[in-house]
């Protein structure tokens, strides 16, 4: 059965509209908020929930933003599952970066803008990326003067390459470099290779993606490119974050609920970096403890190998989050969208991004994404379509692009994953007795 009883606490938890619900805050470093972490624990445990679904955001910019893509994600849920079962709703709450120009998960997908006016960086943009990367305000007020001006000039180039790179730097050796790659391949090309060359290769992209209204010509046009590598370092440094809250936040946090709850069911689902969150999560749960009956990832951006033992390019190495997926009692189930540019064309090429890259050539197989394409190279996965059973162990790439498929350039259907059909996923994946 599913509560009906303390809505208004749903209410004033967030607004999400399903209950129990509880919010799980971490900061960049994957500390919890100890209060959240410490309710969820006890709440699960006294609201007897046999089933809780943790749900962790991707690209975002604010609490409210978050919670309103949980809300009508969960919408469905109650109205779905059968006699007995007694679900449990969490978000997760983390400091990740979304830039004003692209489309909301929880908003209906929208018609592609006008034609595109200069590459500017808006104040609420600014305001976001200060928030995301604290004491970088001056840095920020450089980058925002750069893309206003749009010298044509090469130095102005390296100057802001320079201060894009010093935005998403980490200390050495800290945990956030050390979880920054799902293959070992290093920091990105984008953040090392000649910025000129770098800004012509996103600017090409980003006409293939669709948008091809792009301002200016010559040296001025490449500032199209320019605020697309701001945009993807920022992503990457979110991207990074996303595995350090994962592995020393929701894992742990995780192990404290299965211990305290020994019989919850837990099913992880994440949307874009996300994925990769809840992803880390599993390698970073206490020896033994076990309790997550599936992961389902959404549109999840990061290395379609992760999962694998071997890499196909390089046999003597495996993935990041190699065998993690053995620490699932049920499937991980990778949903996976042609329709979603963000993931296919420009993830891949700011993960290589070398001055060869221009055809775009080879870079799908390599650097290709795992909401792009599903998960590669690891043997046994299987590959299905939507409405088909889903395997009840191991890897699984499912094809949801009938219902992802919505949004405009240039990240495409990224964030169209909103559907019916993907709750459904969450619960046969997860055995969840369903209506």
């Amino acid at each position: 059965m599913t509560d009906t009883a303390g809505s208004a606490g749903a209410r004033a938890g967030g607004g999400i509209g399903v209950v129990p619900y509880w919010e799980l805050t971490f900061d960049a470093d994957g500390d919890p908020d100890a209060g959240q972490r410490d309710r969820l624990v006890a709440g699960a445990a006294q609201q007897r929930v046999t089933d809780l679904l943790v749900f962790a955001h991707g690209w975002n910019n604010d609490r409210s933003t978050a919670t309103r893509l949980y809300g009508r994600f969960f919408a469905p849920f109650p109205a779905m599952v059968g006699a007995g079962v007694r679900l449990g709703y969490t978000g997760v709450v983390w400091p990740a970066m979304r830039f004003t120009d692209e489309p909301i998960p929880d908003f209906d997908p929208v018609a592609a803008p006008a034609p595109a006016g200069p590459p500017l960086l808006d104040d609420a943009t600014l305001g976001a990326l200060a928030r995301t990367f604290p004491g970088r305000e001056l840095t920020l007020r450089r980058i925002q003067q750069l893309l206003a001006e749009r010298p044509a000039a090469r130095s102005a180039f390296d100057e802001y390459a320079r201060l894009v790179r010093e935005l998403v730097s980490v200390r050495e050796n800290s945990p956030a470099q050390q979880l920054a790659e799902d293959a070992g391949t290093g920091t990105p090309a984008m953040l090392t290779d000649d910025p000129l060359g770098v800004c012509e290769i996103f600017t090409a992209a980003l006409e293939k993606t669709g948008q091809q209204e792009l301002f200016g010509d010559g040296l001025k046009r490449l500032w199209n490119g320019a605020k697309e590598f701001l945009r993807q370092g920022a992503y990457y440094a979110t991207k990074r974050r996303a595995g350090v809250v994962g592995q020393l936040g929701l894992g742990p946090a995780l192990g404290k609920l299965v211990r305290s709850a020994p019989g919850i069911r837990i099913h992880l689902i994440g949307h874009s970096f996300g994925a990769r969150l809840v992803s880390y999560a599993l390698r970073g749960m206490p020896a033994g403890v076990t309790g997550v009956k599936s992961v389902t990832l959404l549109q999840g951006a990061f290395s379609h190998y992760a999962f694998a033992a071997r890499l196909p390019h390089d046999p003597d190495h495996g993935g990041a989050l190699k065998g993690v997926q053995q620490r699932v009692d049920g499937p991980v189930v990778s949903c996976y969208s042609r329709h979603d540019s963000a993931l296919g064309m420009l993830y891949p090429l700011a993960s290589k991004l070398s001055g060869d890259s221009a055809s775009f050539l080879g870079l799908f197989d390599r650097w290709g994404a795992i909401g792009h394409d599903g998960i590669q190279a690891v043997d046994g996965a299987r590959r299905i379509s939507l409405g088909a059973a889903v395997p009840g162990t191991g890897c699984v790439s499912l094809d949801a692009a009938s219902v992802v498929r919505d949004g405009p350039p240039p990240i495409g259907a990224h964030s169209d994953v909103c559907h019916r059909e993907l709750a459904h996923v969450v619960l046969t994946a997860g055995r969840v007795t369903a209506r």
